[in-house]
């Protein structure tokens, strides 16, 4: 039965302070392929002229981010791990338009330090 990866057991980081790593559970990932539609290249083409902070694109980034983060803790959980340690976001463009996002890091078992 798959654990619980809470958000403050995520870290970029090497360690998890206050925490012990108990047994390393391999690399998980998250990944989600994203487009920009007709409408929404209208919307920020339109913002572009304004200037400033481009809404539309960023929350579409917003919620492939979020979309990868939290697939990369239900895998993380399916390992049955309960912390994830040295995690990372990456992007890449597959398609004209179409961007891969992915979240990734080591998902340990960890026990507070006694």
């Amino acid at each position: 039965m798959p654990s619980n990866v809470s958000l403050h057991m995520i870290t970029t980081g090497n360690e998890l302070p206050g925490y012990r790593i108990v047994r390393p559970m391999g690399i998980v990932r998250g990944i989600t392929v994203r487009s920009r539609s007709v409408v929404g290249n209208l919307g920020a083409a339109l913002q572009t002229l304004v200037g400033g902070n481009i809404t539309i694109y960023t929350e579409l980034c917003e919620k492939a981010r979020e979309e990868a983060f939290e697939l990369m803790m239900r895998h993380a959980a399916e390992r049955g791990a309960n912390a994830v340690i040295g995690m990372r976001y990456d992007a890449n463009d597959v398609a004209e338009g179409v961007t891969e996002v992915l979240a990734y890091g080591t998902a340990v078992v960890v026990e507070p330090v006694a």
